[in-house]
């Protein structure tokens, strides 16, 4: 059986962390670099529907794309590599499969059969893998499988990809992500890791087409051989997938070792062309060559996993590099910041921005921080909650509202400059409260913000509950701190900015999701610049 969509899946062997998803997004880009439309998505074995309501310590951060899905966030590297959004159907999980095989079943689709895993949830699994293959806008799909082979949640997942590579055998292929370890006391690398996932993964009746070794030294031609071996593949197709300095390198180190060459041969489509990939090493030469140094203080209360900012940290390095300057992040615990230690722990900082975040933990050192960078004049850049507590801090400290505050911390507060909307406060469900997805936000002409954007009309994506209060809103503006981005259609106010600080802005939305290598976020890059303006 033939079919017009290629299709790819990368599972992970011997150890979780390998790095599937920075593969599938450098393969995919080579593709794209060689002509193939491209696209990748996620399957997650947990039964969480979706990462939204998953602590940041269990997840790292939770990305979100244009049509509002909540998703894992590898997704946040597939659109940083390809500069093509994702969407809903990127990202599966065991959770969102159980969850439609049963609504199935209660709507009585399977006519009163026994509603199994074998067939039931694996042709639900086939079906969405195959959802952006079918749409005819991709040539290829590549379908990042997470966990560890072995693991018992991901074995359905693999048992799908068994199927998918029966039934179309030319149109499929399995490339395995192993760790060949160094033993410092043998001093040597070992295969054996790799030669048992490889025999796990064919218990399940997957033979891999190319394996992908994760290696802190070189692969020699007698590893690769006995690799090749015992592994039951061709010799080209052990890859090295060596450590590399950035993310950003692994396309390069990838295409050196020929993995998109090896892909197209195994499923008979022609080399196109040969990548070029002109941008993206300028990206890399400016990212490696910088001319000066800043430093920027990043605060919020998952500082310990830096996974939880990953978007934001990433948009920093875009901007630095189109700034021409290397981006000295310093991470700092909001829970440590009091108005005693203040000066100490924001000492040296060229920039301060104040991170995304739920609930009350941490809170007060953010508006601490908030303080700090609007007394001194320091650029600064609050995201979501780091906007809100920017609205608290003014209140507090300059409209003489002591008591200002959110109701998601303090429900009936004196002074609620934020605030749950109206129609709202009447849903239960915690997802159905959020703002999520892409908004239009009408920009005033000549703000910080416009001036970064270069427009006044943008679109960007929410993840939130509450909002500036209106009715605050002249008191607010009469004193100093302007709305200067709302969302056109409610008139909610998405941006402020204090016009006589250097450079203030707090941003209700979320930048960092919609910032690539190709199009580094035009806010960070105005952020970075105001930064380093900033010794």
């Amino acid at each position: 059986m033939s079919n017009s969509t290629k299709y790819i899946f990368v599972t992970g062997g011997v150890t979780s962390s390998l790095g599937k998803g920075i593969i599938s997004a450098s393969l995919a880009k080579l593709l794209q670099a060689r002509g193939y439309s491209t696209t990748i998505q996620k399957l997650d074995p947990y039964i969480n529907i979706d990462p939204g309501t998953l602590n940041p310590y269990e997840h790292g951060e939770c990305f979100v794309t244009d049509d509002g899905a909540e998703t894992d966030l590898d997704l946040g590297h597939y659109e940083r590599f390809l500069n093509v959004p994702t969407s809903q159907a990127n990202n599966v999980t065991t959770g969102r499969i159980y969850q439609s095989v049963i609504d199935k079943e209660r709507r009585g689709e399977f006519l009163g059969k026994t509603v199994q895993v074998i067939p039931h949830i694996t042709n639900e699994i086939k079906e969405r893998i195959q959802i952006l293959g079918k749409k005819g806008t991709y040539d290829i799909v590549i379908t990042e499988i997470g966990g560890t082979v072995g693991d018992i949640e991901s074995l359905p997942y693999v048992e799908a990809v068994r199927q998918m590579k029966w039934e179309f055998e030319d149109d499929c292929i399995v490339i395995h992500l192993t760790l060949v370890p160094y033993l410092a006391a043998a001093g040597e690398l070992k295969t054996k890791p790799t030669q048992h996932s490889v025999k796990q993964l064919l218990e399940l009746g997957v033979q891999p087409d190319i394996l992908c070794c994760r290696t802190e030294y070189e692969l020699d031609l007698n590893l690769r051989r006995k690799i090749a071996k015992f592994c039951n593949v061709n010799m080209n197709a052990v890859i090295e997938a060596r450590d590399a300095d950035t993310i950003y390198e692994v396309p390069l180190l990838m295409q050196a070792e020929e993995l998109d060459k090896i892909v197209l041969e195994k499923l008979s489509l022609s080399a196109k062309t040969s990548p070029e990939l002109t941008q993206w090493k300028e990206f890399l030469s400016r990212l490696k060559n910088p001319q000066s140094e800043t430093t920027i203080g990043l605060i919020g209360k998952y500082v310990e996993l830096k996974d939880s900012y990953k978007s934001i940290s990433e948009s920093l390095i875009h901007a630095g590099a189109t700034n021409n300057v290397k981006v000295n992040v310093r991470w700092i615990h909001s829970d440590k910041i009091t108005a005693n230690n203040l000066e100490e722990e924001m000492n040296g900082l060229n920039g301060i921005l104040v991170a995304p975040g739920f609930g009350s933990r941490g809170i007060s050192g953010k508006i601490e921080a908030v303080k700090y960078a609007r007394e001194n004049k320091i650029p600064f850049l609050g995201i979501c909650l780091g906007m809100q507590c920017a609205v608290i801090e003014f209140g507090r400290n300059v409209l003489g509202m002591t008591e200002a505050h959110t109701t998601e911390i303090i429900e009936d507060c004196k002074f609620p400059v934020i605030d749950m909307m109206q129609e709202q406060k009447n849903i239960s469900n915690l997802g159905g409260t959020m703002r999520l997805g892409a908004y239009k936000c009408q920009l005033t002409p000549g703000s910080n913000i416009s001036t970064a954007y270069n427009t006044d009309l943008i679109s960007e994506r929410h993840r939130h509950r509450y909002e500036f209060n209106d009715k605050y809103l002249e008191q607010y503006e009469e004193n100093g701190m302007k709305a200067t981005g709302k969302n056109p259609e409610s008139g909610l106010v998405e941006v402020v900015e204090i016009p006589n600080h250097p450079w203030f802005v707090g941003a209700q939305f979320h930048p960092e999701y919609k910032s690539t290598v190709a199009n580094p976020h035009p806010l960070f890059v105005a952020f970075v610049k105001a930064a380093m303006n900033n010794k």
